[in-house]
């Protein structure tokens, strides 16, 4: 009897290990005695024992964080770009046998796009074209990793790290391109509250006359030996005309 009940227990263990679950996500790559099947699909799966080996592999999208790459864009300036990718596995048996670890690979082919694809581009088209850039990544990437099952959906550029040098002369030329900004709204708004003037002045003769005479007030209050002023040619007018007469 001891011997039966071993015998079974044996026999049960043996048929439990051949019980496989897959999620809804996931795909199971069999092999047995090494060559490839059909992959299997979500629910409850049985292998042989001993004969069939199974790999699990997930459909979902992965998150991968390029870490910081050392670039040289096209006009000589050193920075460190990283990124982010999201892709998926969209053919599980290429993912298995078409790549050792497709996770390390993929990991690997972003870094090396990363550096050869913004070190053809200057540094103002990194910093303002980025959306160009990021599909640019991503149909390169994608293009490598096709043949591994692997999708690329989307790149993005996370972060660009300039040198201290480089953000200090960038910060010097936005506040001076600032300031003329500032100036010539400034002269802008002088010149049409000179032209409200003019307009005002030019309706009433006389104004500019009693404006004339204020300004001769104000010059003449300023400690100065000789004040030189022109004479309005409407003040002559009188004296001209009686000469002629």
């Amino acid at each position: 009897m001891t011997g039966t009940f071993v015998f079974i227990a044996i026999i049960v263990l043996f048929i439990l290990s051949g019980v496989k679950i897959l999620k809804e996500y996931e795909r199971g790559v069999v092999f047995r005695l090494g060559r490839i099947i059909e992959p299997k699909g979500p629910g409850i799966r049985f292998i042989i024992p001993g004969i069939d080996k199974m790999l699990k592999i997930s459909l979902r999208v992965i998150t991968l964080d390029v870490p910081p790459q050392d670039v040289i864009t096209k006009d000589n300036v050193s920075v460190k770009v990283s990124a982010v990718v999201y892709f998926r596995v969209v053919d599980p048996v290429k993912a298995v046998i078409q790549v050792e670890n497709y996770l390390y690979a993929t990991s690997q082919i972003a870094q090396t796009t990363l550096r050869s694809i913004l070190g053809q581009v200057e540094l103002d088209e990194l910093l303002a074209e980025r959306e160009k850039l990021n599909v640019r990544l991503q149909d390169v990437i994608d293009k490598h990793t096709d043949p591994w099952g692997i999708k690329v959906s989307l790149v993005e550029l996370k972060y660009v790290d300039l040198p201290q040098e480089m953000q200090r002369a960038m910060a010097r030329q936005a506040e001076a391109e600032r300031a003329k900004v500032i100036n010539a709204e400034g002269e802008y708004q002088a010149a049409a509250k000179l032209a409200e003037a003019s307009s005002i002045l030019s309706q009433n003769p006389m104004s500019l006359q009693l404006r004339f005479l204020q300004t001769l007030v104000e010059v003449s209050s300023e400690k100065n030996s000789t004040i030189v002023f022109p004479i309005p040619i409407d003040l002559l007018k009188p004296f001209l005309e009686r000469a002629a007469k």
